[in-house]
C-alpha cells in the first residue's frame, strides 16, 4: 500500500526524464535550475507532455538555455500557443552560470538535462548533469558491472 504523500510532497510530480543520459555520458555534477516558461507549456506539462532526450544546455551570451526540448502544445489554448521546440531560458545564479561556462568551454563538458519535474512547491524545475561523454567500451564496462551487480544480488537473495 502506497503511503499517502505529505503536503509538502502532493506537488512533487516527474514530467520528463532522460535516460539515456546516465549510458551515454560520465556525470560528475547535476544542477538544479528553473525555467521560464508560457503558461500554455505548463498547463501542457501538468497533462505530461514533454520530452528532453534529444536537448541540451548552453551557455550564451552570459544566459543558460535550454535547446530543441518538446513540450506538446496545449489543446485548450486557442489564441496563445507556444512554438514547440523553441529555445527556453533557464534560471541560474551567476557564480553557476561563470561555472557551467568555464566547464564547457575550458573542460569540454556537456550540459545535459536529466529530469524535468514540478518541485514541492509546484514550480517547474531542471536537473542539469554536467558530464563528459563516454566512449563505446565505458559504456560496455558499465552495463557489465551493472550486470554483475544484479546477479550478485540475486546470489545473496537465495542464500537467505
Amino acid at each position: 500500500m502506497a503511503k499517502p504523500k505529505t503536503p509538502e510532497e502532493k506537488n512533487y510530480k516527474v514530467v520528463a526524464e532522460n535516460r539515456r543520459a546516465r549510458r551515454e555520458y560520465a556525470i560528475e555534477d547535476d544542477l538544479e535550475v528553473g525555467i521560464v516558461l508560457e503558461g500554455s507549456e505548463v498547463k501542457s506539462l501538468r497533462e505530461g507532455g514533454s520530452n528532453i532526450a534529444e536537448s541540451y544546455a548552453t551557455v550564451d551570451e552570459a544566459e543558460l538555455w535550454l535547446v530543441n526540448s518538446y513540450i506538446a502544445p496545449y489543446a485548450q489554448a486557442k489564441t496563445w500557443k507556444h512554438e514547440e521546440r523553441r529555445r527556453r531560458k533557464l534560471l541560474a545564479s551567476k557564480r553557476e552560470l561563470s561555472r557551467l561556462w568555464n566547464a564547457t568551454q575550458r573542460q569540454g563538458m556537456t550540459l545535459v538535462p536529466m529530469a524535468m519535474y514540478f518541485n514541492h512547491r509546484g514550480l517547474v524545475k531542471l536537473k542539469i548533469g554536467i558530464a563528459k561523454g563516454k566512449k563505446l567500451a565505458d559504456k560496455r564496462a558499465t552495463d557489465a558491472k551493472r550486470d554483475w551487480n544484479r546477479q550478485k544480488q540475486r546470489l545473496l537473495k537465495e542464500r537467505h
